[in-house]
């Protein structure tokens, strides 16, 4: 048996009368790609802020990395790359500036080497001195991205890190995800992408009003996905 990177048993998260999360429980082997798939307001976004010890779940137990998110949230966050639909980048640093702001941040050693690595690697050596105002979209995810690797994470998580991208950026994207899993870390992303997410995965799931309809081999997700979205017809007697 595969170690796992992360575990979740009965994860809730209610907001009042509202369960945004309700008992989702998962495992993720070292070594994968999970795509979570499902509609807006399904819950996706508030289980990938649980993952990276942004939000504090109502009840259940989970494991990043071996440790506890809320218990042992800095340890977590030393294991962790986060990247969101919305970059977060400070507008009027430069990509450098806002990667030596972050590295700090992280306590990340050998600074200029680590910046100067995670800037080649999406692209940007010859970028890093321009403010982050003046870039595109596609290019300021690529900064988040350098920014989520910064600190050298064995879990990458990405909200709808896709959306909004034009054919290039996505593709850009994809390719440094597919490396970040062949230098054996673990992903985990959310994406309304279904053909990419599919490609790019090696476990599936789907998550509907807060719960987990469907857990395994990508290749099953779809048939989840068409019986949620066409169930079938009750036929009634007359």
């Amino acid at each position: 048996m595969q170690p796992l990177v992360i575990e979740l048993r009965e994860i809730t998260k209610r907001y009042g009368r509202l369960d945004a999360l309700r008992n989702v429980s998962f495992s993720v082997p070292v070594r994968s790609v999970l795509t979570i798939f499902g509609p807006n307001g399904s819950g996706k976004t508030t289980l990938i802020r649980i993952l990276a010890t942004l939000l504090r779940p109502t009840s259940g137990m989970a494991r990043i990395v071996g440790h506890d998110p809320v218990q042992e949230c800095g340890d977590v966050r030393k294991q962790i790359g986060v990247v969101l639909h919305q970059s977060l980048l400070y507008e009027t640093l430069t990509a450098r500036e806002n990667l030596e702001f972050y590295g700090k941040m992280f306590g990340v050693s050998d600074m200029s080497a680590r910046i100067k690595y995670v800037l080649e690697s999406v692209g940007l050596a010859e970028r890093g001195d321009d403010i982050i105002r003046a870039f595109s979209r596609g290019m300021q995810q690529r900064v988040a991205i350098a920014r989520a690797l910064l600190h050298d994470p064995q879990v990458l998580l990405l909200d709808e890190a896709f959306s909004g991208l034009d054919a290039n950026a996505v593709a850009t994207l994809r390719q440094l995800l597919e490396r970040f899993h062949q230098e054996g870390r673990a992903i985990v992303l959310t994406t309304h992408h279904y053909q990419l997410g599919l490609e790019l995965a090696t476990h599936a799931a789907l998550l509907v009003n807060g719960g987990l309809r469907y857990f395994g081999e990508p290749t099953g997700v779809m048939s989840a996905i068409d019986a949620i979205n066409h169930p079938p017809s009750q036929d009634t007697e007359p």
